[in-house]
C-alpha cells in the first residue's frame, strides 16, 4: 500500500539531512532511492561508497517538475519535452546533454545526464521541500535486488542510512524506463513499465535498444538485480524435473513460477506469482528477497512470456541469472548443470 503523504515534520528533517550532506532513502513509484544533494560532490561520493557502486556508473537526478529540466540539461529537444509532458510525473527517465554545472560524478564522466520526475507523493513532498535535484540510484548494495519497501533498505544498510522515509510498498516495483534523447532518434536504453508502444504513441520515432554510441545508463550491467542465492531460468515444461534433480540429495530449492506446482516436493519453497505482467513485476523483488531468505541452494524461475508487457521483467531476470547461472531449456540441458557446469545465456 502506498502512503499518500508523510507528516511535514518528517519531510523537513529529511530535507535538513540532505542540506547537511547526508544520504537518505526515499520512496518512488518504481523502487526506493538512495538520495543525496545533486549539487554536493561529497554527498554524491557517499552514495557511491555506501552502495559499492563503480564511479563510472551514472546516477539519475530526480526533480520536482519538468520546468526544472533546463537547470540540469542543455538544448532539450522537442521530442524530450513531448515525452516529459505526457509521462511526468512518472516512471520515465530521460537522458539528455548535461548542463556545464552538473557534477561529472553524477554522469559517470559522460556529457549526458539522466533525469526524471517521480510520481510518488512522498518523493514529490521531499523534492518540493528540498527545492533542488536529488541524485539517487536504487537503495541497495550494488548489483543486488532493488528495494520496494522501507524494510528492504533497512535490511541492506542498517544504521548507515539514518533517514528512511517510509512511503509504503512501491506501486510499480520495477525501475523506470530510460529513453536517450541525445540523438535525433530517441532510444529506449532500459525497459520499464512504460512500453515502446506507449512511447511511440507520443513520439513515433522512438526506437528500442541501445546502439554502439548510446550513453551508459543505470542497470545496464550484464549481471545486476541479483539475489545472493544463485538464480536460473527454467522452462515451464521442465520446471518440476529440474526441481526433482536439484532436490535429489535433499537440498532445498526455491521456485518463482506463474502457476502452482504440479508435483509436491517437501524440499522446495514455491511462490506462484501469477500471469499478470504488471502484478508479477510489482512483486518481483519482494518475491526474490523472500526466496533469497528461504535457505535454498538455488532459485529456479519459470521462464516468463514474450511480448513487450513482459519486457522489463525479462530484462531484470536475465541480468539476475546471467554469468555463472544456467538456463535449463529442456531436461538434457538441465543435466548439464551437474555434468559440465556450462554457462548458457538467457534467450
Amino acid at each position: 500500500m502506498v502512503t499518500a503523504r508523510l507528516p511535514q515534520a518528517e519531510i523537513d528533517l529529511a530535507v535538513m539531512a540532505l542540506r547537511d550532506g547526508e544520504v537518505i532513502a526515499f520512496p518512488t513509484e518504481t523502487v526506493y532511492g538512495l538520495g543525496a544533494d545533486a549539487q554536493n560532490s561529497e554527498a554524491i561520493a557517499k552514495v557511491f561508497a555506501l552502495k559499492g557502486r563503480p564511479t563510472g556508473h551514472p546516477l539519475i537526478v530526480h526533480i520536482d517538475h519538468a520546468r526544472s529540466l533546463e537547470r540540469w540539461a542543455l538544448a532539450v529537444p522537442t521530442h524530450a519535452h513531448e515525452l516529459a509532458e505526457h509521462f511526468w510525473p512518472g516512471p520515465l527517465t530521460l537522458v539528455l546533454k548535461r548542463a556545464p554545472a552538473v557534477d561529472p560524478l553524477i554522469t559517470g564522466g559522460q556529457d549526458t545526464i539522466a533525469v526524471r520526475v517521480p510520481g510518488h507523493p512522498v518523493a514529490q513532498q521531499l523534492l518540493r521541500g528540498f527545492g533542488s535535484g536529488i541524485a539517487a540510484p536504487s537503495a541497495n548494495r550494488y548489483g543486488h535486488v532493488s528495494p520496494t519497501r522501507a524494510e528492504h533498505v533497512r535490511e541492506e544498510f542498517g544504521d548507515e542510512v539514518r533517514f528512511v522515509l517510509d512511503g509504503g510498498d512501491c506501486k510499480l516495483g520495477l525501475e523506470s524506463t530510460i529513453v536517450s534523447c541525445v540523438e535525433d532518434t530517441p532510444r529506449v536504453l532500459r525497459p520499464g513499465s512504460i512500453t515502446l508502444s506507449q512511447l511511440r504513441a507520443v513520439v513515433p520515432t522512438v526506437r528500442g535498444g541501445a546502439d554502439a554510441g548510446s550513453p551508459r545508463v543505470p542497470g545496464s550491467d550484464v549481471k545486476h538485480y541479483a539475489p545472493r542465492t544463485p538464480l536460473s531460468i527454467v522452462t515451464s515444461k521442465t520446471l518440476e524435473e529440474v526441481v526433482a534433480q536439484s532436490t535429489v540429495d535433499h537440498e532445498r530449492v526455491a521456485v518463482l513460477a506463474m502457476r502452482p506446482p504440479r508435483l509436491a516436493n517437501k524440499f522446495m519453497t514455491w511462490i506462484n506469482a501469477g500471469r499478470r505482467a504488471d502484478l508479477y513485476g510489482r512483486d518481483l523483488y519482494v518475491n526474490l528477497r523472500t526466496l533469497d531468505k528461504s535457505g535454498a541452494r538455488e532459485i529456479l524461475v519459470e521462464e516468463v512470456p514474450g511480448g513487450e508487457l513482459w519486457e522489463a521483467v525479462r530484462d531484470r531476470l536475465s541480468r539476475a541469472a546471467s554469468a555463472e547461472n544456467v538456463v535449463a531449456m529442456d531436461p538434457d540441458i538441465a543435466a548439464l548443470r551437474a555434468d559440465m557446469g556450462e554457462d548458457i545465456g538467457y534467450p
